[in-house]
């Protein structure tokens, strides 16, 4: 396995499009959410960063699209490999999780590559303008390390994002699994580490 970091996309950046199947098999594009503030967390089913949080992430979206916020899941991984994160398997992930957003699937993997996603959970915050407002971790807990999943980290990031005050620009890298991209198709900005 290796633990990859997120590749910290500059604060501003504008969101780029996507147009993608949900698993209820609905086109989903960025323009969907114009106006809105907008959340996009890069994940899959199987990786045990985004299971560890799975149940905090559900009542986050639940809490926070009752605010205002919409949210988006977008799976990259190549599924030749890794046929648990395909579009049958996100279909059932969905729905025993509870999850309240859509779960899109990006088979190119070209949308993961337009937004320099790197992990998963990589989540990146926009405004309501769509530039990027905070992208890192979800919060500080960790398989193993004894912390509670709360999403102290997006949750105040989104507090202040809905009340209309600046985010901080104090943001730690989400890690996760690295997105398993197809043989050949590794982009430059890729940042694998080794975990022991």
């Amino acid at each position: 396995m290796v633990k990859t970091i997120s590749t910290m996309l500059s604060l501003g950046t504008q969101a780029p499009d996507f147009s993608l199947v949900n698993v209820d098999g609905r086109i989903v594009s960025r323009h969907d959410f114009e106006g809105k503030p907008l959340l996009v967390v890069f994940m899959c089913n199987h990786c045990p960063f985004v299971v560890h949080i799975r149940t905090a992430l559900q009542e986050f979206s639940v809490e926070y699209q009752a605010k205002g916020l919409a949210i988006v899941g977008i799976s990259s991984n190549d599924i030749g490999l890794y046929p648990q994160d395909g579009p049958e398997q996100m279909k059932d992930e969905a729905r025993t999780a509870g999850y309240t957003f859509p779960y899109l699937f990006d088979g190119t993997q070209e949308i993961a590559k337009a937004y320099c996603a790197a992990c998963t959970p990589d989540i990146f915050l926009f405004d309501k303008q769509h530039g990027l407002a905070y992208r890192g971790q979800f919060d500080s807990s960790r398989r193993g390390n004894g912390l509670p999943v709360t999403g102290q980290d997006l949750r105040a990031a989104s507090d202040a994002l809905l009340a209309g005050n600046p985010v901080s620009n104090v943001q730690l890298p989400s890690i996760g699994c690295n997105i398993k991209w197809k043989a050949g198709a590794e982009p430059g900005y890729f940042t694998g580490i080794s975990v022991d």
